[in-house]
């Protein structure tokens, strides 16, 4: 099999025990993006991210305490645009409902800072985070920040005359939220393999599917935000048809990928029915190859998580997008995504045998 040379990092010199701490962190800090993105999809399913009108990303950790707080909040959310054409007379505790998923999804994110700033700082100063390593926790880091701004310029788009987030900003900030979590986990994966010395031509089709896979979770969030799982809910057809002819009305033709719901829903099945012929292709040839132990069970649980995908996107789309099961749907992609990242990393560390 073909190989090219990878250079390795300077940490190669250092056992991997000794990486292990800074790897569990990242771990756990990626378990809490994946509680985020979970939460932030419930969020925006139960129509709850325009509850909170103002961004305080210190004073807005404390949650609200007395009555005279609590109508406070609900007097600021009486004078949206969202109240005042969709939730018009909403009562107070129906406002607290939707009220907690923002503030639950806004607290993670703060959470997350911390959780990751902290350790950051202790292992900076004790210098355990190697000079080639250093620089990738502080872009990290600051991706995060910049994620929270994003998040709030999100909302915003929701608090006028139209009462619903912008497709394109949503779809910026779901994006982001995977290559936090992408940057994070690709780092505690490689601290814990041996460096790669070569790079097989399988861990370049690795690569190229996770790349295909975070592709398809954009669509997903044009989906979502062009609330295109509530159209054509017909499977595998979309309404009868194989692309629907209205889907391509506008002009130019490639401008229905972003604005036009049935060229945005027919773009995202491409993409899954790509993956559902690529991955289980990948795995076929994986096992004309000698892999190690957890090299292989990555490339199992990949193809069994596709499957799972697929019969989630499926069900959300004909039951025509239950909130449990469109949560469900995207925390799937996550995972499908983590597998992906994993299969990459442990072909790029295989030796020749």
């Amino acid at each position: 099999m073909e190989s090219i040379h990878a250079a390795l990092p300077a940490s190669s010199a250092k056992p991997i025990h000794a990486h292990r701490p800074i790897a569990y962190w990242l771990f756990i800090c990626c378990a809490l993006v994946f509680a985020m993105v979970v939460v932030g999809g419930v969020t925006r399913l139960t129509k709850s991210g325009l509850s909170i009108v103002e961004w305080e990303p210190l004073i807005g950790a404390i949650p609200p305490l007395s009555e005279d707080h609590w109508n406070e909040l609900f007097q600021e959310y009486q004078h949206t645009p969202q109240y005042q054409t969709i939730n018009k007379g909403m009562s107070r505790e129906a406002f607290k409902d939707i009220f907690w998923w923002e503030y639950f999804h806004r607290l993670l994110g703060r959470l997350i800072g911390l959780v990751f700033f902290v350790p950051l700082l202790y292992f900076a100063l004790r210098k355990r985070i190697e000079r080639w390593l250093l620089p990738r926790m502080v872009a990290i880091f600051l991706l995060g920040a910049l994620q929270g701004a994003i998040g709030w310029w999100m909302v915003k788009s929701g608090l006028v005359d139209d009462p619903r987030v912008s497709p394109f900003r949503l779809t910026i900030h779901l994006g982001m939220a995977f290559l936090i979590f992408a940057a994070m986990l690709w780092t505690a994966l490689v601290l814990l393999n041996e460096p790669a010395r070569v790079v097989e031509p399988l861990a370049r089709y690795a690569g190229a599917l996770s790349i295909l896979i975070f592709v398809m979770v954009l669509s997903g969030g044009l989906v979502a935000g062009t609330h295109g799982g509530l159209a054509y809910n017909t499977f595998p057809s979309m309404n009868g048809y194989l692309v629907p002819p209205e889907a391509f009305e506008r002009t130019p033709w490639w401008t229905n990928f972003f604005y036009t719901v049935g060229a945005v829903q027919f773009m995202h099945r491409c993409i899954a029915w790509s993956l559902f012929l690529l991955i289980p292709w990948f795995w076929w040839n994986t096992r004309k190859v000698a892999l190690a132990p957890s090299a292989r069970l990555a490339t199992h649980l990949f193809l069994g998580m596709l499957f799972v995908q697929l019969a989630l996107g499926i069900s959300t789309l004909l039951l025509h997008v239950p909130v449990h099961l469109a949560a469900t749907h995207q925390a799937g992609a996550m995972v499908l995504f983590a597998l992906s990242i994993w299969v990459t990393v442990e072909l790029r560390s295989m030796r020749r045998q």
